[in-house]
């Protein structure tokens, strides 16, 4: 990566927010009639600096940054099976709860993996394609438009793979619905901090790039 000012604390928040979203996806919650995981909260954010990665410093920056990201996730899964396989202290009585909790996540993170990198490359891939061809313009259409998008992918992946066969159908497609309708609530609500960040990082940086040459495979790197 190139000598930028704000992109590693931007990275650093990204995958923050990736893992702790995995984490606290574990617990289902409802209020305001709908029924999500709680990692719903939290993930749109990713979408949101996803957006801004791809916005200021092209594909090519985000293809890297969505990899960190998967082989983070990957990391933390397995430190979490590491540990939950470790013998309890005999005077440790919270070993049920760590497998209630952490325990399931495992599952949740294989889900995301997938879900992840099916979702993030899709939003970045339609970001960058529609900045082209709208020549910059309207930023608002293209930050939402890329999420409706991915989002049907990276919804119906997760909750399917992370869910199946622990609630009813009735119940899984509730969770897609909702968590779907909130998601794309919050890249709504989020589009004027979107707007300011992106015009910052712009500025800041001094870069606005356009991926008119880029290799947009996801599994090269160069």
């Amino acid at each position: 990566m190139k000598n930028y000012k704000l992109l590693i604390p931007l990275i650093s928040f990204y995958i923050t927010i990736l893992l702790t979203s995995n984490i606290v996806s574990t617990k289902i919650t409802h209020f305001w009639g709908f029924t999500f995981d709680a990692g719903t909260i939290l993930f749109p954010l990713s979408y949101i600096f996803g957006d801004i990665l791809t916005e200021v410093y092209g594909y090519k920056e985000t293809k890297k940054v969505i990899w960190i990201g998967f082989f983070s996730l990957f990391l933390m899964s397995v430190i979490i099976i590491l540990v939950g396989v470790l013998p309890p202290a005999n005077d440790w009585n919270f070993q049920q709860d760590y497998q209630n909790i952490l325990g399931f996540t495992p599952r949740i993170i294989g889900a995301s993996l997938v879900a992840y990198l099916i979702g993030e490359f899709c939003n970045s891939y339609i970001l960058a394609k529609i900045k082209l061809k709208m020549k910059g313009k309207l930023l608002f259409i293209r930050t939402i438009g890329s999420t409706l998008v991915a989002e049907v992918f990276d919804t119906f992946i997760f909750v399917f793979l992370a869910f199946y066969g622990v609630f009813d159908n009735h119940i899984l497609w509730l969770i897609i619905f909702s968590n779907y309708i909130f998601k794309i609530g919050v890249e709504i609500l989020f589009t004027p901090f979107t707007y300011t960040l992106v015009n910052k990082f712009k500025k800041s940086e001094k870069m606005d790039f356009y991926d008119t040459k880029t290799d947009f495979n996801p599994f090269t790197l160069g």
